[in-house]
């Protein structure tokens, strides 16, 4: 057998269908009930990277097939030290050195670049959850990666939710809230908000549990903020804001995100909440997650499930998460090799 890997960009248009497509069989694969794997977000990470992203890629060939790729994410703005990693192998093609050969391709651009740790993801089953291959895990400890912060995932289904017993949550967290006004919107940020929540975004690697990962808060600023949005636009993903308003300062001071993508309409993502330390306390965090969920249903009728991702240690999160309706599905460790 014979591998061959070979770097490529956005202008190789066929090295980029093919590593499309060994994306979208690893996706139905190894996570069936997940969105089909996403070609206009796949696209977009090439001719509208996020910011301060130098992403690079390479694509593995075993006797002239396409059997797997690599993508590089190398931060410009902070964690210049760091990257992270997605290395993908098709399905039918695994336990054949394909992944192996990548993975040395990929520590040798790192080395050459100075960068000193990388992070990939691994999903694997929980006891009572279903099935998962377990080779992502396995590939990393063969790497000498170590594990360094546990996440589950966690589903909500619409139609699961107690509603009576949502009502009765949020009854009891508003008087707790007085001072403070919801404020919702779709999309780009208000220029009135931006500040603020280029705050809060900047907040999340110091309040959210890190485990042992190594990665320094990012330096977020309206401008990031802004190429954010153009990033997520040009992926096709449909944005839900909830900001909590104090009202005294007039500051926003909690925020949570919900989205949706480009290839199927019944499912969004619980992405980022935030609540800035001096204004926790007040249910901020139940109020704007409960008030978001009845922003984005309104909007996206079709919606029937939602994902969110939390770290196993962050117990207030947790606890607000399944407070709404959201139960476990699978563990997601994060892995950390050391150059």
């Amino acid at each position: 057998m014979s591998i061959t890997i070979a770097s490529f960009d956005g202008a190789d248009r066929v090295a980029v269908d093919e590593a499309y497509r060994i994306g979208a069989a690893a996706n139905d694969v190894d996570l069936p009930d997940f969105p089909p794997f996403c070609r206009r977000r796949f696209d977009a990470q090439f001719h509208t990277p996020m910011p301060g992203s130098d992403e690079l890629w390479a694509l593995a060939r075993l006797d002239g097939v396409p059997a797997g790729y690599l993508q590089l994410d190398l931060p410009q703005l902070d964690n210049t030290d760091n990257a992270t990693a997605e290395l993908v192998v098709h399905p039918e093609l695994r336990r054949r050195g394909v992944g192996r050969a990548l993975h040395e391709y990929g520590v040798r651009l790192l080395r050459e670049r100075g960068r000193k740790r990388v992070l990939g993801m691994a999903v694997a089953a929980l006891p009572d959850g279903p099935a998962r291959p377990a080779v992502g895990g396995a590939f990393a400890a063969a790497m000498g990666a170590q594990p360094a912060l546990a996440e589950v995932r966690r589903r909500l289904h619409i139609a699961e939710i107690d509603r009576i017993a949502l009502r009765a949550a949020l009854a009891e967290a508003r008087p707790r809230a007085e001072g403070y006004q919801s404020v919702c919107w779709r999309d780009a940020t208000p220029q009135e908000y931006v500040a603020d929540i280029a705050y809060l975004d900047g907040r999340l690697h110091m309040d959210a549990p890190m485990g042992d990962v190594q990665w320094e808060p990012e330096q977020v600023d309206a401008e990031r903020i802004r190429g954010n949005e153009r990033a997520l636009a040009a992926r096709g993903r449909r944005l839900y804001h909830l900001g909590m308003r104090h009202e005294e300062s007039g500051r926003l001071v909690a925020w949570t995100l919900l989205d949706v993508g480009a290839s199927a309409d019944w499912h969004a993502f619980q992405q980022i909440t935030l609540v800035d330390p001096a204004h926790r306390g007040h249910r901020l965090g139940l109020i704007a997650k409960a008030e978001n969920l009845h922003h984005l249903l309104t909007h996206e009728p079709a919606v029937r499930v939602i994902d969110t991702w939390n770290a196993a240690s962050n117990s207030h999160m947790v606890a607000i998460n399944e407070r709404l309706g959201f139960r476990p599905v699978d563990s997601w460790d994060n892995w950390q090799l050391i150059l």
